[in-house]
């Protein structure tokens, strides 16, 4: 799993970011987390990459997961 790139794109205040961020640190998983509450480049980033203005917007290998959905990311962090 340690060879996947995660970036989660995220706010402070968000709970689904939480618990996605939660989730993939149980699952031992490294991420690097952009804040877009903050971070307005981060934040046109997500949005051009996913269409998408609500967080959490969770990218692995270039593979997009709108909100906290464990069945997919579960699907796409398995070998």
């Amino acid at each position: 799993m340690a060879d996947k790139q995660v970036v989660v794109y995220s706010t402070p205040t968000c709970p689904y970011c939480k618990r996605a961020k939660d989730y993939l640190s149980r699952k031992g998983m490294p991420y690097i987390e952009r804040n877009v509450a903050v971070d307005r480049d981060a934040a046109k980033e997500m949005i051009k990459k996913s269409g998408q203005m609500g967080v959490p917007v969770i990218l692995i290998n270039g593979e997009i997961i709108i909100g906290f959905n464990q069945t997919q990311l579960d699907k796409l962090l398995l070998p």
